[in-house]
């Protein structure tokens, strides 16, 4: 973005503009492939969604105008949403349930590892070349691996001689559907919604520190441009180690004390984690000034990673694993939507806001609505989380 409005004149608002064009394509593009994820190769939709993506980064770099940008970026969007829904369908093919929160975490960890690298690098890269030339060497690189991955990827253990894992539970389970649930049932669950609302404000507190963090520390805060993409950096890593961490003892406290109905046992260490994305944004928020350290600064950006990114990765997990076996798919694209009209709000309603109110102002309510949904979630955590049908035991 710096980089950007060196060169075009761009105000908050169609900063904004741009990044909730992309946040609603998003949003629409991965409920429609979460929901059809199970009928559409995997392989194929996660290959067509990268090279998408790399196609039109690659046009971006040749554009000026902002209702240009938009469009485009809301197709960029659209192939941003065909990337995960793949790649949940991808992990029930190939884990077992008891490893499926660690390797949903590790999987998870992709975009911090691009995420921490791309800031630093694209800052470095700016010095010495332009924008464009930046965003369009990174949309054939997208182009090139979208390639590799429709040549690697394989959809389930079958297509490389190993036996399914759902077909072996399956024939374990006697092939019983008694898991499965009508749509209202489904649909009426008050956890799906619980699920729902608080992935919304997370990801949406998310989204505003990552997309508005760096310039509320260069215009705000007094820092450097260098500054502003290390602590991103830092937000990633934070990030990466924070969705390992959720996922792995989220699944050691699952093996100890097993599935309930009522409650979850993974609730622990999500509600210890949004109650982090409150406590580091109000230190962010209070605390930095022109003459903070950069060791404090970057500390801040590691423990708001650490506490956003994991509550990310089991929200995706406890929607998958607590829906009917008939709507996995469904649930996690319920919730996913919701998460991306949290990313929506944090575009253009966040940056007006700040227009018109300041950074500070901006990212007080966003520090307030973290505390409500950790607060929220706590009160509710022992709320029946199996959703629709709850069978009788056999006698």
């Amino acid at each position: 973005m710096p980089s950007v409005m060196q060169e075009i004149k761009l105000d908050k608002d169609d900063l904004g503009m741009i990044t909730s064009s992309q946040s609603l394509a998003y949003a629409i593009s991965k409920f429609i492939s979460g929901v059809l994820s199970d009928q559409i190769s995997a392989r194929w939709l996660f290959s067509i969604g990268l090279c998408l993506v790399g196609g039109i980064n690659v046009v971006f770099s040749w554009s000026s105008a902002v209702s240009v940008f938009s469009l485009l970026w809301f197709i960029n969007g659209l192939g941003q949403g065909l990337g995960w829904p793949p790649c949940g369908r991808l992990l029930r093919k190939w884990f077992e349930p008891s490893q499926f929160g660690t390797y949903w975490a590790i999987l998870s960890c992709s975009m911090n590892l691009a995420g921490s690298a791309g800031p630093i690098i694209a800052t470095v890269l700016s010095q010495s070349y332009s924008w464009r030339t930046i965003l369009s060497v990174s949309g054939m690189i997208c182009v090139v691996f979208s390639f590799v991955c429709l040549l690697l990827i394989k959809n389930e253990p079958k297509d490389v001689g190993l036996p399914n894992i759902e077909v072996a539970k399956t024939k374990n389970k006697g092939g019983s559907p008694s898991g499965d649930s009508t749509l209202s049932e489904f649909l009426l669950s008050p956890y799906l919604w619980l699920l729902s609302v608080s992935y919304m404000v997370v990801f949406g507190v998310k989204t505003a520190c990552t997309d508005w963090g760096q310039l509320f520390l260069i215009q705000d805060k007094g820092q450097s441009a260098l500054m502003g993409s290390s602590f991103m950096s830092a937000l990633e890593v934070g990030g990466l180690m924070g969705s390992l961490a959720a996922g792995y003892i989220s699944d050691k406290a699952v093996a100890k004390q097993g599935k309930r109905i009522y409650g979850n046992p993974r609730h622990f260490i999500l509600i210890f984690m949004m109650a982090g994305i409150f406590v580091s944004m109000y230190l962010f928020r209070v605390t930095v000034t022109p003459n903070s350290s950069s060791v404090w600064i970057l500390s801040l950006g590691a423990a708001f990673g650490f506490s956003s990114y994991g509550p990310i990765a089991l929200f995706g997990v406890i929607a998958n694993e607590s829906a009917p076996s008939n709507y996995c798919g469904t649930s996690h694209a319920i919730v996913s939507l919701m998460a991306n009209v949290g990313g929506f709000l944090a575009g253009l309603p966040f940056s007006t806001i700040a227009k018109h109110h300041g950074w500070e102002m901006a990212f007080w309510i966003a520090e307030v609505s973290s505390g409500a949904a950790a607060l929220g979630f706590f009160l509710l955590r022992n709320i029946q989380t199996k959703m629709g049908h709850v069978p009788k035991k056999a006698e």
